[in-house]
């Protein structure tokens, strides 16, 4: 099976191709852009084809990663996947931002459970448990710090990824060095997790641990005007 792989809830915009019966990746393509997912993800898409040597059809699965991460970013993601997925007829699976972290980090620690941890800003972190076979231990959910510690204590975990600048995430090259420190996600670690899937029924979602920071602007609104009324 052929699993096409996408990513925009980071600065970059990524996509893989992975063959699950030779357990091998085809192709990775990955821009690091900050911002424009939805300009460029299907011309990504197109060159990572042509890289790896395939039509479109070729494709058996289509895996995208949900979030947490950037608000718009993750919806450009689920709706691109969710709308290749609808033309080709073949289901799609969403990943977690959480999900690699903890993969990458429990690659190179195997058998250790993991506390996975972001920096969410606003002085939150959104962590989550996995067992030392890979498991989730607890939900995704936005902590305070300390609520991170403490959970990782209770479970003998280690802290990894990007909120305790431990080295675990995918670091991939860029000249442009405004991207540095940002929350990257290894695309070909997507579609591995994707491919080992046996439950594709659910369609992906984005994962929303709380609102968008942007907010509706208050006091400038018109007052609505009286319905007229005629004697």
């Amino acid at each position: 099976m052929i699993v096409l792989a996408l990513d925009t809830a980071g600065v970059d915009c990524s996509v893989a191709l992975h063959d699950s019966a030779a357990g091998k990746t085809l192709a990775v393509v990955t821009e690091a852009i900050g911002k424009g997912h939805a300009e460029r993800l299907m011309d990504v898409i197109d060159l990572a084809l042509a890289r790896a040597g395939l039509p479109l059809a070729a494709i058996g699965r289509i895996a995208v990663v949900v979030g947490p991460g950037s608000f718009t970013g993750i919806r450009v993601g689920v709706a691109a996947a969710r709308g290749l997925a609808l033309a080709l007829h073949v289901p799609a699976v969403g990943v977690t931002t959480l999900e690699v972290l903890g993969n990458a980090h429990q690659s190179k620690h195997p058998g250790l459970p993991v506390v996975v941890a972001m920096d969410a800003k606003r002085g939150e972190v959104y962590a989550q448990a996995f067992s030392a076979d890979g498991s989730p231990m607890t939900e995704p959910a936005a902590l305070a710090p300390d609520d991170v510690s403490a959970l990782a204590a209770s479970l003998s975990a280690t802290i990894a990824g990007s909120w305790v600048n431990a080295g675990e995430a995918p670091q991939m090259d860029t000249d442009q060095p405004e991207f540095a420190g940002r929350d990257r996600f290894d695309i070909a670690t997507v579609a591995r997790i994707a491919a080992a899937r046996t439950d594709t029924a659910e369609r992906p979602k984005p994962l929303y641990l709380r609102g968008p920071d942007a907010k509706p602007q208050t006091g400038f609104s018109l007052a609505r005007k009286a319905a007229f009324t005629q004697d």
